[in-house]
This record gives C-alpha cells, structure tokens and sequence, in this order.
C-alpha cells in the first residue's frame, strides 16, 4: 500500500473520511499524555501502554485496542498514536504500523471499518481472562483478583492503591464516534 501511495505514511488513505473532526487544545493533550502513560482508567489500555514504554513492544492485539482507544475514545488524529508508538516500539515500520493505525482508526484499507470501536473491557474480559497480564503491567490492581482487575470500578477497594479513574466514558465516546463518522461520510 504505502509503495503505490507514500502519501498513505502520514495521511489519510480514503479521502471520503477527510471531514472528520478530532479533538484538539490544552483538555485534549492532557488526556493524550494520560493514554500515553498508561493512567487512562481502562485497565488493559493503561497495561498495554505501560509495556510499550517498558518493553518497547506489546501484543498486536493490545496495539489495536490502545488504537482504538485513542482515535475513538479520545477522538485524536491516528498520526497522532502513530507516531508515538514509532517514538518507542523495537519493531516499528511505518508501512505497517501507519497503515495498522488506519485500518483501527476506519480510514484506511479495510472496506467498512468506521463502526468498529473496541470495547477496552471486553477486550481484557476476552483476551485477558484471569486479569494476569493486567496485573503485571498495572500495579495498582493487583490487589484484584481475576477478571475484577478489568473493571476497578465496580469493587469497593478497586481504587485502594491510587489508580487512576476512567477519563472518558467508553459508551458515551462509541456513540460520538458513530456519530461524527456518520456526518463525515454525510
């Protein structure tokens, strides 16, 4: 992809998704620095984010859902995460990751994408079972034990070790995100 269109690298490859708005100024960059941090409120985002600093690599599932999160959730330009996770992964490739970043983002290559918004709960419920690799990275909840460890809000001493609550509502930004991409496509 990137050979026949090296534009592709850094913007948008379906350019019916050019109106779409993001968010941007001083309330965005905070949460932008909390997703790159790992302090987003949402267990496995804030794991896999830890790693990437730590390690320099995580799973591609993981890639995708801290993606997701941060084009989808917080509503930021994919170039954006792109970026940082060039900034830091030990196997980063700009044809891959870039283009990774846009399929996940619903402005690339995959045909009907833009409905797609990861749910970080499920994700971790699914992919993360027994909570084990949300324990390793996240210190704070390992006091919870299982699955508990996705979803420190709903125990009593789920914030008993100072982690960070939820930034955003993960509901409320799915149905932003339809419908911004519903008017962008108009």
């Amino acid at each position: 992809m990137l050979w026949h269109n090296p534009r592709s690298a850094w913007h948008d490859l379906r350019p019916e998704l050019s109106e779409l708005p993001y968010d941007s100024g001083a309330e965005t960059d905070r949460l932008v620095e909390a997703w790159r941090e790992g302090r987003t409120g949402y267990p496995l985002v804030d794991a896999g984010m830890r790693q990437l600093l730590e390690e320099g690599w995580m799973h591609n599932r993981v890639r995708m859902i801290t993606a997701s999160f941060l084009t989808k959730d917080l509503h930021v330009w994919w170039p954006v995460g792109a970026q940082h996770f060039l900034d830091h992964l030990i196997d980063g490739d700009i044809a891959s990751n870039n283009h990774g970043w846009q399929w996940v983002a619903g402005t690339g290559t995959d045909a009907s994408p833009y409905f797609r918004v990861f749910n970080p709960v499920t994700q971790g419920r699914k992919f993360d079972p027994d909570g084990d690799y949300v324990r390793r990275w996240v210190p704070e909840l390992r006091h919870l034990a299982g699955a508990a460890a996705h979803e420190p809000w709903k125990h009593d001493n789920g914030y008993d070790d100072d982690y960070p609550e939820r930034i955003v509502d993960h509901d409320d930004e799915r149905k932003e995100t339809l419908a911004r991409y519903e008017r962008a496509r108009g």
